[in-house]
């Protein structure tokens, strides 16, 4: 706990700034203030989280699955084969070229209002960095480990499951943590161009009442959502390190 203390010192410090020039702006539709944001989550509670967060967490777990998924098979794909690296880098580059804004509309023209349209916009934002992230990581194994391995007998199976992939490890979390919040972003982003429910279709309603404090109410539970879901993930990565380091 001791070590998160400037972390927290430094949030406060913010939090009383935001307080004090909210208030002394004295324009709520344009910047509430953190007071007003907390009063706004808990009158719309029920709402928020029995209804609209339930939306943007099934989108996330669902897209980030599939991201994981992807990643990780293109990843493979692109190590064990140079010519498929050759061919689908340059395509994973490229789509992170297009606007998700100017795509999402017509994910919701193609799939309709349902909760695959905002997957695939999840999906297209964190695959990327999962692919990059864990291909790097196989790359990143010593060429001379490599040859004492094949100097004892070993197989590419065997390079790939007893190197290659603990040396990937690190990097995949590393991934999975900047992957996370992104997700969340990535489904309130096809929310708000195009939903029923979700804290990003809660947000633009919000908007066009112009409420202020209502739009950042959202922003606030996902916020606190991203922090709870890194945190689980850096409790995985020590312990999996931990395991690792026993064995």
């Amino acid at each position: 706990m001791k070590k998160y203390t400037p972390a927290i010192i430094i949030s406060i410090v913010l939090l009383l700034v935001w307080e004090v020039l909210a208030r002394y702006i004295n324009a709520m539709y344009i910047l509430p203030s953190p007071s007003k944001i907390i009063e706004e989550t808990i009158k719309f509670r029920n709402v928020l989280f029995t209804v609209h967060l339930k939306a943007t967490l099934s989108v996330t777990i669902i897209g980030l699955f599939i991201a994981v998924i992807l990643g990780v098979g293109l990843a493979i794909s692109m190590d064990l084969n140079k010519s498929l690296e050759r061919a689908l880098y340059p395509l994973v580059v490229a789509t992170q070229t297009v606007p998700i804004t100017a795509l999402a509309p017509l994910f919701v023209l193609w799939f309709g209002y349902g909760i695959w349209s905002k997957v695939i916009v999840t999906v297209l934002i964190t695959f990327f960095p999962i692919t990059v992230n864990v291909y790097d990581g196989f790359k990143s194994t010593k060429r001379e480990m490599e040859e004492l391995l094949l100097t004892y007998g070993a197989s590419k199976k065997d390079i790939f499951i007893k190197l290659k992939l603990p040396s990937s490890l690190p990097y995949f979390f590393s991934a999975l943590k900047m992957t996370v919040p992104i997700s969340l972003i990535g489904a309130a982003i096809g929310e708000w161009l195009g939903a029923q429910a979700g804290l990003g279709y809660f947000s633009k309603r919000m908007m066009t009442q112009l409420n202020g404090a209502g739009v950042f109410a959202p922003i606030l539970i996902l916020s606190l959502i991203a922090i709870v879901l890194v945190f689980i993930v850096n409790i995985l990565e020590n312990n999996l390190i931990k395991l690792r380091s026993e064995i």
